[in-house]
């Protein structure tokens, strides 16, 4: 029995080829299974307002975004006020708020204190008073301004405090006696009514002065029925100039009817 031989060398190759394919493929297979093809997936870090935000690339699904973000579809939407799915290469969609934005203050110049200063304390006004003391002549214990003052009347006026003590005494005429530049307060004034005369209103008087008053207080008296009539009796005729000047007419008629009548008689004879 005889042996066939190959002597072409491209027909012995294609023999061969699909051995060395398969032997190939065998010893290069623990190869790609130790390096899997690796996918890169695109996570979005917090905006410095804290935003997350994802940018869309090419060929992206709002479905997509969801299954890598683990974000509902419905809440991508509602995130960004969208109705539809339809979105674009370079859109920016709001994924969620990372919490509360850090704000780092930078701290300012420090305030200068205020020195204090005591407030001054504020000094008390002054005020003045008129006390005069008159002659009731009607009784009817207001003064009525022909009424002049009744001399040698005494004044006191102190305050409540004790501070001030003053005294004075009334004269003749018409003008009231004054205090003046007195420290506003509480104040008693009284009067000591001179011999002779009886009060007709009250001797004393409680008011309080306020800085800038200018106050007039007015005390009444009569003089007594032993004075009037113990008063020296007034000088002179007594005569009204009137009734004389009355009585001098009637003397002149008088006298011109005593000389018609005479003529008269003496022209019947």
């Amino acid at each position: 029995m005889s042996k066939k031989s190959y002597s072409n060398p491209i027909l012995v190759a294609l023999l061969f080829l699909p051995g060395l394919i398969g032997l190939a493929s065998a010893a290069l297979a623990p190869a790609l299974a130790a390096h899997p093809a690796q996918v890169p997936i695109y996570t979005p870090t917090a905006q410095p307002d804290g935003r997350i935000i994802w940018v869309v690339k090419a060929n992206e699904t709002l479905l997509s975004i969801s299954l890598i973000s683990g974000i509902p579809v419905d809440k991508l939407r509602g995130l960004n006020n969208m109705t539809g799915d339809t979105i674009y290469e370079g859109q920016k969609l709001l994924l969620g708020l990372a919490g509360p934005v850090e704000v780092t203050f930078t701290p300012g110049p420090s305030p200068t204190p205020t020195p204090f200063v005591p407030t001054p304390t504020p000094k008390p006004g002054t005020a003045n008073l008129c006390v005069l003391l008159f002659e009731d002549r009607n009784g009817d214990s207001i003064r009525q301004q022909e009424e002049p003052s009744i001399p040698e009347g005494a004044i006191s006026l102190s305050n409540r405090s004790g501070s001030v003590s003053l005294t004075a005494t009334t004269g003749g005429g018409l003008d009231p006696t004054c205090f003046e530049k007195i420290p506003e307060g509480d104040f008693t004034i009284s009067v000591a009514i001179p011999v002779g005369y009886n009060p007709t209103t009250t001797t004393s008087y409680s008011l309080h002065l306020k800085a800038g008053d200018e106050t007039y207080l007015d005390f009444g008296a009569q003089p007594s029925s032993k004075t009037l009539a113990e008063a020296p009796a007034p000088t002179g005729s007594g005569r009204s100039p009137l009734l004389g000047i009355i009585g001098g007419v009637f003397l002149v008629l008088g006298l011109g009817l005593a000389i018609f009548a005479g003529r008269l008689l003496k022209g019947q004879k």
